[in-house]
């Protein structure tokens, strides 16, 4: 089954088509930007042109930085608080007159690099998959199977939220030295190794390919290994969310 896969992300709404049984995008990937507010309509709209823009009428999965219980957004703590309540399925599916899917973007990312990147081999134990962007989103997998909607950024560290001590943003925003920021990260990692006792981290979102620069500052128990998909992984993850969903 092909999908047309999507990562709504703060700057950039992102597509592409995706081949389910083997993960790989068979066109170029396609970017718009996200819309000033971010507002549910405003974003559905932008998800429009993206399917237009393959001329597509399949299958459509979004990833969507919230908790997404059956369609409906729980939460919004990256994106317009209108969003709360709203069943973005619905929405999306009306707009683009696609049947259409709604995933939290970390599960998407997940569950892409679970099925096609560095985790695919890990069938057992727990693996924790941690996206370092704007904010620190998190999947978890135990023996392969997802836990969905897990909300590991917005655990308190030092008295802040996780993803406001050790996020890629936060690191940019303050101008951190690698060694600086990893040792945030450490901080991040180790309280949630000391809740969880992980057999496997992976790191991914955009700051994983420049893994070289602040692994080696991280010690941990469990093996921490950069992901392999990177900016893809949510886009490939969300693709396959919808193809796995029944009619």
């Amino acid at each position: 089954m092909t999908v047309l896969g999507i990562d709504f992300g703060g700057s950039g709404i992102k597509g592409a088509l995706v081949d389910e049984k083997t993960g790989e995008m068979i066109a170029e990937r396609f970017r718009l930007e996200t819309p000033d507010g971010a507002k549910p309509e405003d974003v559905a709209h932008v998800i429009r042109q993206v399917a237009e823009h393959f001329e597509w009428e399949g299958r459509i999965g979004v990833g969507l930085p919230a908790v997404v219980l059956h369609g409906v957004v729980h939460t919004a703590a990256n994106i317009d608080p209108s969003w709360i309540g709203m069943n973005s399925e619905e929405l999306f599916s009306q707009i683009t007159g696609c049947p259409t899917f709604v995933v939290n973007d970390a599960d998407a990312a997940g569950v892409a690099e679970m099925t096609y990147g560095v985790g695919r081999d890990q069938s057992k134990g727990m693996v924790l998959f941690l996206t370092l962007g704007t904010g620190i989103g998190s999947a978890i997998f135990m023996d392969g199977k997802l836990v969905p909607n897990t909300e590991l950024g917005h655990l308190e560290v030092n008295g802040k939220d996780a993803e406001r001590r050790a996020s890629d943003a936060t690191r940019k925003r303050k101008n951190l030295s690698w060694v600086d920021w990893a040792s945030r990260l450490q901080e991040v990692l180790a309280h949630l190794e000391a809740l969880l006792w992980p057999d496997l981290i992976i790191l991914g979102g955009g700051v994983s390919k420049e893994s070289e620069n602040f692994l080696q500052f991280i010690k941990l128990r469990a093996p921490v290994i950069p992901a392999k998909l990177l900016n893809q992984a949510g886009i490939i993850g969300a693709a396959i969310y919808a193809a796995q969903q029944e009619k």
